[in-house]
Formats: C-alpha cells, sequence, structure tokens
C-alpha cells in the first residue's frame, strides 16, 4: 500500500525527481549502473544462489539484440533492443587481437523499447522508435542497442547511437524523438556511452573521429540547451552526473582527456593520462571520484584515479606523480578494459576482462588482493554488490559470488546459460540479468 500511495503521488503530480525523494531507495535502477548508487544496493533480501530453476521469479525471451541493460522505476523494468528481419552478426565471446575491425549488420532493423511488470514479467508496452537499415559497421562484441536508457521519474529516455534518441512517458506515450548524424568510430566499432538524466534535462555524449560533442536537450521537447565541442576521438565511457557537498558535476572520461563540466557547459576541471581506449564509467564514492580505463593493448597506462571535490583547472599528475591537491591516490597498472570498477564498504574491487579480480582499500589505493583468478570466457558486464558480496557475471552467464572484506573467497557460482554482456540491475528484492535472449528477474527462492 505504501508503495501504490508514493508512485500513485508521484506520477500524478510529476514531483518524482531524478534524486528519488518518492520512492524508497532500493526501488529505482534509472540508468546505467544505478545512476548514483554506482552498482550497490542496500536490499538484504536480493538472492546469493540461483540457476535457470531457482530463485528464478520470472523470465521473458527478448526479441532482437542488445546490449543495453535493464532500468528499473518502481513496478516498471524497462528494455532497449534492435530487432532484424532476417540474418544478424553472431557475437564472440572473450577478448582476441584479430578480427577487430567493424562489420556491417545485414537487413533492417527496427530499435524496439520495451515494458514488463517488475514483479510478474508481464509485458506493459512497446514501441518502436526509429526503423530502417543499420547506419553504420559495429565491432563483433557490440549491438545496435547497446545504449542503457534512463529515466528521471518524469519521462523515460532512449537513445540508438547513431540512430537517434526519443522520450516516452512512462506509460509509453512517446513524447519527441529525433535522428541523430552519423559518424565514424574507431575501428568501425559502432556507439556504447550511455544517456544520463538529471533535473529534466538528458545529456548526451557523442565521441567519434569526426566531431565529439557533449549536448543538453531539454527533457521535455528534445530541444538543444547548449553543446560543446571535444578535443576527443572515439570514446565508449558514458557520462556521470556528480553531486557533492560543493556542487553537482557532469563528468565525461576520454581517452585524450577527462573532464568535468557545470550543468551549463561550461569546463571546471580536466585531466590526462588515460588507456588509449575509455571505456568504464566514473562513479563516486562517499569520499572521492572513481576514473579508470584499461585497454589490454595499452602498454603504458592502465590508471585508476580517485579525485576529491571541488577541483579546478589541469590537475594532471606530473612525472612520477601519484597523487596531488585534487588526486588523492593513483594505480596506473590497476585499470580494467570493459567493467567498471565498483566500491563497497572501504573496498574498491576491479574486474578484468580474463576473469581476474583485485581489491584495494577505497581510501588509499593500497593493495588488499590481487589478480585472484574467477575463470569462463571472458567478463564485459560490470559487478553489483549486495549482502556484502560481490556479484560478477562473466560472459557465459555465470555468475561468481565473492565475499566483501580483506580474504578472497568464492561463495557461490550460479549458472544462468546464454552469452551475457549487459550489466545487471538491482531492484527492491528482485536482481535482473539480461542474457543475449532473455531477460530474468531473480528473486530469493523461498522455502
Amino acid at each position: 500500500m505504501r508503495w501504490f500511495v508514493l508512485v500513485a503521488l508521484a506520477f500524478s503530480t510529476g514531483l518524482y525527481a531524478d534524486d528519488h525523494l518518492l520512492l524508497p531507495d532500493d526501488e529505482v535502477w534509472p540508468s546505467f549502473r544505478g545512476g548514483s548508487r554506482g552498482g550497490v544496493s542496500t536490499n538484504r533480501h536480493l538472492p546469493l544462489k540461483w540457476d535457470r530453476k531457482t530463485s528464478v521469479a520470472w523470465s521473458v525471451a527478448v526479441p532482437g539484440k542488445g546490449w543495453s541493460s535493464p532500468i528499473v522505476l518502481g513496478q516498471r523494468v524497462f528494455v532497449t533492443t534492435a530487432v532484424s528481419n532476417g540474418e544478424t552478426l553472431v557475437a564472440r565471446k572473450g577478448l582476441y587481437i584479430t578480427d577487430l575491425q567493424g562489420k556491417q549488420p545485414p537487413g533492417e532493423y527496427q530499435w524496439l523499447t520495451l515494458c514488463y511488470d517488475l514483479k510478474t514479467g508481464k509485458e506493459l508496452w512497446r514501441h518502436v522508435a526509429f526503423a530502417g537499415k543499420a547506419p553504420s559497421t559495429i565491432h563483433i562484441k557490440n549491438s545496435l542497442a547497446s545504449e542503457t536508457p534512463c529515466t528521471d521519474g518524469q519521462r523515460l529516455y532512449v537513445y540508438f547511437g547513431n540512430v537517434g534518441v526519443a522520450a516516452y512517458t512512462l506509460e509509453g506515450k512517446l513524447l519527441w524523438k529525433q535522428k541523430r548524424p552519423v559518424r565514424k568510430m574507431q575501428m568501425g566499432w559502432g556507439t556504447g556511452a550511455s544517456p544520463v538524466a538529471h533535473e529534466g534535462k538528458l545529456f548526451l555524449l557523442q565521441d567519434n573521429e569526426e566531431l565529439s560533442e557533449l549536448e543538453c536537450l531539454d527533457g521535455k521537447t528534445g530541444e538543444t540547451l547548449w553543446k560543446v565541442r571535444r578535443d576527443e576521438t572515439s570514446n565508449w565511457a558514458s557520462p556521470f552526473v556528480w553531486k557533492h557537498a560543493l556542487r553537482t558535476e557532469l563528468v565525461t572520461a576520454g581517452k585524450g582527456r577527462v573532464r568535468s563540466y557545470s550543468l551549463e557547459g561550461k569546463l571546471l576541471w580536466e585531466l590526462r593520462g588515460m588507456s588509449i581506449v575509455t571505456i568504464p564509467t566514473p562513479f563516486a564514492t562517499k569520499d572521492f571520484l572513481i576514473i579508470a580505463s584499461g585497454y589490454v593493448l595499452d602498454p603504458l597506462l592502465k590508471p585508476i584515479y580517485a579525485i576529491r571535490p571541488g577541483a579546478s583547472g589541469d590537475i594532471s599528475l606530473k612525472g612520477e606523480e601519484s597523487s596531488n591537491k585534487y588526486i588523492a591516490w593513483c594505480l596506473k597498472q590497476a585499470g580494467p578494459y570493459h567493467p567498471t570498477p565498483i566500491v563497497v564498504g572501504d573496498y574498491l574491487y576491479v574486474l578484468y576482462d580474463r576473469g581476474f579480480l583485485s581489491c584495494y582499500e577505497a581510501a588509499t589505493g593500497k593493495a588488499v588482493y590481487e589478480r585472484k583468478r574467477l575463470g569462463g570466457s571472458g567478463f564485459t558486464a560490470s559487478p553489483v554488490a549486495y549482502r556484502d558480496h560481490l556479484i560478477c557475471t562473466n560472459e557465459d552467464g555465470l555468475s561468481f559470488v565473492i565475499p566483501v572484506g580483506r580474504e578472497f573467497a568464492l561463495a557461490h557460482k550460479n549458472d544462468l546459460g546464454g552469452m551475457t554482456l549487459a550489466s545487471p540491475a538491482l531492484a527492491g528484492d528482485t536482481l535482473l540479468i539480461r542474457t543475449q535472449e532473455k531477460l530474468y528477474a531473480l528473486r530469493e527462492a523461498t522455502k
């Protein structure tokens, strides 16, 4: 009853905001990695053990192909996908250094948004935002729907890289949509940076080989409010809204520079010294902003930075420095390639594509343990955490459950099967995992 009253009030008055004042925190997963939640839930009833039969509350076959993560608002789950009218590219697991050039997806596509009921898995609505041929090539492990949607509690925003962006009501009514220009990406790998919404504004980061920009749109109308050029080439890291005691910033990671902007597009500070391919998304702890990049073929830099609030100007490290006024600490060879790191309590965990896990003190960057072997075909999805456990899901759909603490241990291995590159979502007592063919809602099994 409490949930119904809160949500009814939010929907009828439009008072629900992206700082989640009206819904309990663990019933909102509004964007990639839960936005400011950084992949962590406080719910004590999320499951720690499951397989394709046990702890599965429901599962649905998701049409087409997409590596976007599900997001959740109250009792609604939103997912995007791209559906082909025929043959599709077959994704490959693991890491490899051959066959890197992007390929053109064949056929015609429909770019879909789907909404499911969190409790039952019933499909509530679906809409086609765009239709046509794939506008560009993509990496064999990418998809045409890799950007995770987002919501500000009033509207749902879906973004399909070189295709377009659209806004819907939570009940599925199209509010506006617009095509986006097609820009060349490095090696033809396609796009992947997800949008972020804040206080009625939608932010799109478009780093590419032709014209890189950060753009702010009016959430109600789609009108461009401001746009800034970026001296960057292709990146895949999603932007992050960093709210701290001093101000609110929009942080963007790039291989040229990490840059932070005001919500009006003014450059606040910047940082040189990233890997030559940048994918992990910035996120905040109670003390720091964490930034990482770790392309496996970069011989020089795979850094993790811990940034203090209030920075201004160029805060780059010089020479052999590992800290300065605004950089609390830096690990120059610890960054991951695909998965975004996660902080749980006092510990920073770094999951590597090749199946290793490292743990550091979040306050100091000091190693607790490094490169403990998990196993499997490779890891692309970012880890999540709850109930003092870390959940790391590999590309085979196998989830490794690791207790939080100074000693490495493996509590469980849970197998869903099915290729999995999308990062999980957490909503109340429900863990959502998207495989190549299905969306699973997992809840703790009752005895």
